[in-house]
């Protein structure tokens, strides 16, 4: 890809500023919604597939901040949609996890990335209920904060804990379950937590081995997968996995990436 003169660290720095901003704001509505204050709440593709004003108002944030901070180039985001321009493309998904947000979970996140020919090269993943920021640019690491975070080694896979998640359309979410439980008599244990990107951050933590889930969009992964991928995780982005489905999203720890990627087609992953 062509980006001479993309500054990794600027944009890792802008990332995180903006996406810290929309987390303020986030955060502000989800205290409010416990205290008994409202929301208005909309469906997209299925009743379960959710969107909340304050997706929209934090979608809006970010687009307002990048405009001051980035003017020209164009944003790709979850709710407002957008293209990708010949430079810097900015990603957004305003409130990853809109689900667990509406309920009081607190595993939600705003995830802000930038990308140059499609490819994510900084990016920002901010919790708004806890305050963690995940980071990472190009060739430089990834980070909670100021740690810088390392993928997990796990000796075996029966060792390994997996990460993943299902879609809204219920026949999917069929097939992803009887793919799961398969998959779930091969490793140590399987965890959906409903967001995608921190699910990426987590496998750069090493709180999880591996994660792999069919279906995600750009902005679900563009920030997240990027920090997966500095910490050191194999990286798999959809489009490049046809083993194990055409949409699929994988990152795993190296010491099992290549047995568990095989495990996974053994159990059916290509057909989710």
């Amino acid at each position: 890809m062509s980006d001479v003169g993309v500054d990794e660290s600027l944009l890792k720095s802008v990332a995180v500023q903006v996406a810290t901003d929309a987390a303020e704001l986030v955060r502000e509505a989800w205290e409010g919604m416990a205290r008994g204050r409202s929301v208005a709440v909309d469906t997209k593709s299925a009743d379960t597939d959710v969107v909340t004003a304050v997706d929209h108002e934090s979608e809006r944030l970010v687009r307002a901040r990048l405009a001051s901070l980035r003017p020209g180039e164009p944003v790709l985001g979850e709710e407002g949609g957008g293209a990708a321009g010949d430079g810097v493309t900015w990603v957004v998904d305003p409130i990853d996890g809109t689900v667990n947000f509406l309920y009081g979970l607190p595993w939600f996140a705003v995830s802000v990335a930038a990308q140059v020919g499609g490819e994510s090269v900084a990016g920002a993943v901010v919790e708004p209920a806890s305050g963690r920021v995940w980071s990472a640019a190009r060739g430089q690491g990834a980070f909670l904060g100021d740690r810088r975070l390392a993928v997990s080694a796990p000796a075996r896979l029966e060792l390994t804990l997996v990460g993943t998640g299902f879609a809204y359309s219920a026949e999917r979410r069929t097939r992803q379950s009887r793919f799961a439980a398969e998959l779930l008599g091969r490793v140590r244990d399987i965890r959906r937590n409903g967001a995608a990107s921190l699910d990426l951050c987590a496998v750069a933590a090493g709180w999880l081995d591996a994660y792999v889930e069919h279906g995600l969009h750009r902005w679900d992964w563009a920030a997240g997968a990027l920090i997966a991928a500095e910490a050191g995780a194999a990286v798999h982005l959809p489009g490049s996995a046809p083993e194990l489905g055409a949409d699929a999203t994988y990152a795993a720890a190296p010491s099992i990436a290549d047995p568990l990627w095989k495990v996974l087609a053994d159990c059916g992953a290509a057909e989710v």
